[in-house]
């Protein structure tokens, strides 16, 4: 399958129009319509809809806007492990949500892999939470930085630190209570922590925002002001400059941050390696 041509099909889907998407490609737009017609045709399908210039993908262009995503991702990697250069012998490719990736306990993460493997070079790409278990399976990622480990089988784990899911509040002195008059900053941190966050009965209320990073649900509480959970690594330096407060008597929700991968890795005995050297670092 040509490359270019699963580039184009997603460009087009994300801007839903041809004429876009040949400015961003660096295309004419009879380039771009030529290169979708061949992908059609090697599909054997349409892959899009056009009415009067409303264009949208067919179910089967639905469909296979995974598989390209897919292919390209894991194209990009086959072009960087061969092509390794200097002083480089290894490739890890490390997966995380754009959650995971905000934590500074990550980025330490990576700086200690490097000091430990200087001739590995690395990768990070950033998931959905429904996209960990397909990216461990079809070798997208080699590994994952998670909270919430998936139920795979072959599965392995190791433990990097632990941290706490804090309820933060703009305003001093709020409590359990007093936090219903604030409007609520709902951070989207997990199945787990769902369930724990209907538990509490001041905080069943729609939430002003809804968020799946941290940093606008930080700014959020920073500049507008409001109640809500944050990863102590995120909350601690505003809640030490005064900026944010710990509610009274609020729960403290322990989280672990864990790195997993499969056994059946064509890199589990480097993945394995690493670990105990890391352990023996700590």
């Amino acid at each position: 399958m040509d490359t270019d041509l699963l580039r184009t099909f997603l460009e087009v889907n994300k801007t839903r129009h041809f004429g876009k998407a040949a400015t961003n490609l660096y295309l004419t737009q009879s380039a771009v319509s030529f290169r979708i017609r061949q992908l059609e045709i090697k599909l054997g399908t349409p892959v899009f809809t056009r009415k009067r210039g409303d264009l949208r993908l067919t179910a089967a262009g639905e469909r296979f806007v995974p598989y390209a995503e897919s292919i390209l991702q894991t194209w990009g990697r086959a072009r960087q492990d061969v092509a390794l250069t200097g002083s480089y012998q290894q490739q890890l490719t490390v997966g995380a949500t754009s959650l995971i990736w905000e934590m500074d306990s990550c980025s330490d993460w990576l700086e200690q892999v490097e000091s430990s493997q200087p001739d590995w070079a690395l990768r990070t790409e950033s998931l959905n939470r429904q996209q960990i278990s397909t990216a461990l399976l079809e070798k997208q990622v080699d590994v994952v930085l998670t909270s919430e480990p998936p139920k795979l089988a072959d599965l392995q784990q190791h433990r990097i630190t632990s941290f706490d899911l804090l309820l933060v509040s703009s305003e001093p002195d709020q409590d359990m209570e007093s936090i219903g008059e604030l409007s609520m900053v709902y951070l989207d941190w997990g199945t787990r922590f769902g369930l724990e966050h209907s538990r509490i009965m001041a905080l069943q209320r729609t939430p002003i925002l809804h968020s799946h990073a941290c940093q606008p649900a930080l700014k959020f509480l920073l500049n507008r002001g409001g109640v809500g959970f944050l990863p102590s690594t995120v909350a601690e330096p505003w809640i030490e400059a005064g900026a944010l407060h710990v509610v009274k008597e609020s729960p403290a929700m322990a989280n672990e941050l864990y790195l997993v991968w499969l056994s059946t890795s064509d890199k589990h005995e480097d993945i394995e390696a690493l670990v105990t050297s890391l352990e023996r670092e700590m």
